[in-house]
């Protein structure tokens, strides 16, 4: 072993852990350029292999051995780039080394699996035809070898099944493979974390066992048959295994074995239940015969790891959601998560259902009372592992954000009560209501029942009132004011968690009860909104906040209007007590904000006027311009607002655009000074709204006020999606009232709206103008056209279309095709043979192929993308402007070329997106004609509507004339051959 290259390989690796970006990016480069060099892998196991070598080093070593296995090792392999570099006796060598270094029981675990990586890499190249011995060595290593030896063996084999084997690898060794590690799960004197291990290589086996099943039934029925006789007895053992001594806080700090059996343990568990989830839903059958056994001994155990749960995580604040370096779980919240969902899988079966439902029926001695005793049962077990956690009321108390997460299930964190609230939805069917109104009077009537435990009971009810709402079921207005009770008691309770959860249960429980309890919304309400104002508790009035939403979908229009002043108030009075610096920061909590304002103001949205409903709104706007979702909230919101009040006429839209024009136009000058893109985005996101919506005319001097702006952002480096706002703006505004556009002069450049839309659009198809950012403006052209015509445009009509055809030869997003592609297709409704005529006279200078008609670009271009054209109205343009061109065969047509079919590869391999690189998909040549049948017959074959009487009718007569058609009447006959078209010179260089 050369001391040099090694020297040199640790000093690179080295290099490739520094936190400059330019080292780093420098060293990996240089480990690149030694992938030819075949000392290099030999290099790099040694480096790993050496306990010498800091730990990080080791596994750089391991992380590049991973790559230069990947791409210079086989060509079977997905990622392999070539050439082989490594010749056979090396890569011998190499196999047994990183094999070695797998199962020498190294005390580092995370260099183990690093190799385990590594070797099942290889595998799934070599094996078995280039490395027969590798099972061999392991199934025969595992029942000899020591502990920490039999950990890397047991890891290498985990990987192996997951990444190394193929289907057919995996038939010939399954069943010496499952008794191997069937032996390690059962053998009492293993530890308990490798025979944890050993059951998860045992689930992981069913994926690839799903796989093989699709194609040699019997075999796979006949092996998981075998397999299950021999595994679920143990499953059941394990399962009833009570746990061991609960460690305190201080023996889990220090380890020891007691911590080492309770982690042990529920490891195992884990595993267990994980792998008869698996086995339920992949091969049910197997498992039918025992589902009532299954259902009794989960749900034995969820009764007995209650107290534990509530010690470790509701009274005390230890550590969850923990794994150890094999991935594996061992805290008991994690054991609990499963136990709920295997719980929920087993409800779905007839099995099951058929056993519980038939202790269901009713008793005719008592008066046909429900015999509820299971559902009775249910009940303890939902709230007590729902109640809140030590470590999540003290991350509610610092950050509402995390608490509104937790509420709208938009979280990853995956907990206990989550999987409470998902099991309600499977107890729907029976009495759960009922049950949970009698459980909960013990609770709410216990003095000594905990603030914890009254909040999950209302927690629960909170989900039952979903699923209530999802079926269709009624909820008994007597039960619900008993619980109204309760609740009102609880509103008052100094628990912040509990009086939040108990103004948000009222709230639902008020609303969806029917109209006997509807009378008590507007008191609920105005309790709510005096919550807002007056709670200590940000938590409290968040949630007052929210449930404010369900109150203004409930109450009649003129009742919600009485509320609107107060609830604007309430939100503004909350915004004011926040740090704005920081609120940008919860998303979760501006997006709450933002959705009960936008209810607020839509009770009456002609009364935001007269408070400062919008102002309130905009302010949020701001802050959250950064977050896609507060953006598409407050979007939703003022698009709302803007057709409320255009659909009262052209005076409340006045008065709007009065109270908002101000705003929005000063957030695009702050966005320019302070260089915040985003609040320019959605400053012009908001005008676009407001344009869209408009009356035609639009009110006097709405140009005026908003052209300037939007000329200088598009002629300034902005973001793409700015530039795509402010295009689709203009077009709104020339589509709403092209007199005023044409008409406004501006008063700096003393240009004219016309020259100014056609100086935009040349800046846009311009080469400095990327696809992204120049993606609308086939729209606005289009406009431009319909709405000058041939008399205003004159000389530039053509210059106009030239460009869009030579813009669109180097285009390459398939949005700005289509936008590009739909100019020349709405001219082509009414002026097919114009545009043919047209566009065959035109020259572009193409990269590829040099001078070349637009006519070949255009419909290259056109045909190619067409399959991929979105939006009902683009497609049915589409389609009706093929069907004309079609219509005028055109001989020169025919000398035109395009792709037609897709030439498929006889091949089962997967084509990964380097080899796509290396060998780019084959198309057959066509001439257009062929291909416009091809469109068409696909689009008849793949009708855009159920329904198009517009589109057979266009077809026909070459333009729709329906009544009912809801996009714009084609313009005039556009003559491209007359002289006022051809005649002139451009204003710019372009256009």
């Amino acid at each position: 072993m050369a001391q040099s290259m090694d020297q040199q390989v640790v000093e690179l690796l080295a290099a490739t852990l520094q936190p400059a970006a330019a080292i780093r990016n420098n060293a990996e480069k240089h480990l690149v350029q030694l992938y030819s060099n075949e000392a290099f892998p030999l290099s790099l196991i040694s480096i790993a292999s050496h306990k010498s070598v800091p730990n990080d080093i080791r596994q750089a070593a391991l992380l590049a051995l991973k790559k230069v296995v990947l791409k210079t090792w086989s060509p079977s392999l997905e990622e392999f780039e070539g050439p082989v570099a490594i010749g056979d006796a090396t890569k011998e060598q190499l196999r047994q080394a990183v094999l070695s270094l797998a199962t020498s029981g190294d005390p580092e675990s995370k260099i183990v699996g690093a190799a385990s990586v590594v070797v099942s890499r290889i595998a799934s190249a070599d094996f078995p035809e280039a490395w027969p011995s590798l099972l061999p060595t392991l199934l025969q290593l595992v029942p000899q070898t020591d502990e920490a030896q039999l950990h890397g063996a047991l890891v290498v084999l985990g990987n192996l099944v997951e990444d190394g084997f193929n289907e057919e690898q995996f038939s010939e060794s399954a069943i010496a493979l499952i008794k191997c590690i069937y032996d390690v799960a059962i053998n009492g004197t293993k530890k308990l974390a490798a025979r944890a291990l050993a059951v998860s290589i045992y689930r992981a086996c069913f994926d690839t066992m799903g796989l093989v099943y699709q194609t040699n039934k019997a075999s796979v029925k006949q092996l998981m048959q075998h397999c299950s006789d021999a595994w679920l007895p143990f499953f059941i053992d394990v399962l009833k295994l009570p746990l061991p001594y609960l460690p305190s806080a201080e023996e889990d700090n220090q380890g020891g074995p007691a911590v080492s059996d309770w982690r042990g343990v529920i490891a195992l568990k884990t595993q267990v239940v994980k792998a008869l989830d698996k086995m339920q839903n992949q091969f049910p059958h197997l498992l039918s015969a025992r589902t009532l056994e299954l259902f009794s001994t989960i749900w034995e155990g969820l009764q007995a790891h209650l107290g534990p749960y509530h010690a470790l995580y509701v009274i005390e604040n230890r550590q969850s959601r923990l794994e150890n370096a094999d991935n594996l779980p061992y805290t008991l919240d994690f054991l609990v998560i499963e136990e709920l969902d295997y719980i929920q899988t087993l409800l779905n079966t007839s099995t099951l259902k058929r056993e519980l439902d038939t202790q269901l029926i009713p008793d005719t001695t008592t008066n046909g009372a429900y015999n509820s005793t299971w559902v009775a049962q249910v009940m303890p077990i939902l709230v007590g592992y729902s109640q809140i956690t030590t470590e999540d009321e003290s991350l509610w108390d610092i950050d509402i954000n995390i608490f509104l997460s937790e509420e709208t299930s938009e979280t990853a964190n995956y907990s206990p009560r989550d999987a409470c609230s998902n099991f309600v939805a499977k107890l729907c069917s029976w009495p759960i209501f009922e049950s949970l109104l009698t459980y909960g009077r013990t609770i709410f009537e216990d003095v000594s029942s905990s603030p914890k435990a009254k909040e999950s009971t209302l927690y629960i009810l909170k989900h039952v009132l979903a699923e209530v709402i999802t079926n269709d079921k009624p909820v008994d207005p007597e039960s619900a004011r008993l619980f109204l009770e309760y609740i009102r008691v609880s509103m008052r309770n100094p628990d912040d968690f509990l009086r939040a959860r108990a103004f948000i249960v009222a709230g639902a429980l008020t609303t969806i009860s029917g109209e006997s309890l509807l009378e008590l919304v507007p008191d609920f309400a105005r309790q709510s909104l005096n919550a807002i104002e007056n709670d200590p508790s940000d938590i409290v009035k968040v949630s007052c906040i929210r449930v404010m939403q369900e109150y203004f979908k409930a109450l009649p229009s003129s009742n919600a209007r009485e509320y609107q002043v107060q609830t604007v108030a309430a939100i503004s009075g909350f915004l004011s007590s926040q740090d704005l610096s920081e609120i940008e920061d919860s998303p979760d909590l501006l997006d709450t904000l933002v959705e009960t304002l936008r209810d607020a103001i839509m009770a009456d949205p002609s009364l935001c006027l007269e408070h400062p409903a919008l102002d309130v709104l905009f302010t949020m706007a701001s802050y959250g311009a950064s977050s896609w979702q507060t953006t598409m909230l407050v979007n939703e919101a003022f698009e709302s607002i803007t057709s409320s009040m255009a659909s009262k006429g052209p005076d409340a839209y006045a008065q709007l655009c009065a109270k908002v024009l101000p705003t929005l136009t000063g957030a695009l000058d702050v966005g320019d000074m302070t260089a915040v893109s985003a609040l320019s985005d959605m400053a012009v996101s908001l005008l676009s709204s407001l344009a869209e919506n408009g009356p035609e005319p639009l009110p006097s001097g709405f140009v005026a006020t908003i052209m300037p702006k939007l000329y200088r952002l598009l002629f300034s480096k902005a973001e793409f999606s700015l530039h795509q706002s402010a295009t689709v703006t203009i077009k709104h505004i020339l589509a709403h009232d092209p007199v005023q556009m044409f008409e406004w002069q501006d008063s700096e450049t003393g240009k004219g709206g016309l020259e100014i839309i056609l100086l935009i659009i040349d800046r846009l198809l311009g080469p400095d103008v990327d696809d992204a950012s120049a993606a609308e403006v086939g729209g606005l052209a289009v406009e431009l056209v319909e709405k000058a015509g041939p008399d205003k445009l004159g000389p530039y009509l053509m210059q106009l279309l030239r460009v869009v055809a030579i813009r669109l030869s180097t285009a390459d997003h398939a949005n700005f095709i289509q936008n590009l592609v739909l100019v020349f297709a709405r001219l082509s409704i009414t002026n097919a043979r114009e545009v043919i005529d047209f566009l065959a006279q035109v020259d572009v200078d193409t990269a590829d192929a040099g001078c070349k008609t637009g006519l070949e670009v255009v419909l290259r271009k056109w045909l190619d993308n067409s399959a991929n054209f979105s939006g009902y109205d683009n497609i049915r343009q589409n389609v009706i402007a093929l069907t004309n061109i079609y219509q005028l065969h055109d001989e020169r047509l025919n000398n035109i070329q395009v792709q037609g079919d897709l030439i498929v590869q006889n091949t089962s391999r997967i084509k990964t997106r380097s080899q796509a690189k290396k060998e780019p998909d084959q198309w057959s040549i066509i001439t257009v004609p062929l291909k416009l049948v091809k469109v068409l017959i696909q689009e008849l074959a793949n009708p855009i509507s159920p329904t198009t009487p517009g589109l057979t009718l266009g077809i026909q007569n070459g333009a729709s004339d329906d009544e009912d058609d809801d996009w714009e009447d084609e313009p005039a006959l556009l003559d491209l051959a007359a002289p006022r078209t051809r005649a002139g010179k451009s204003p710019s260089s372009h256009i």
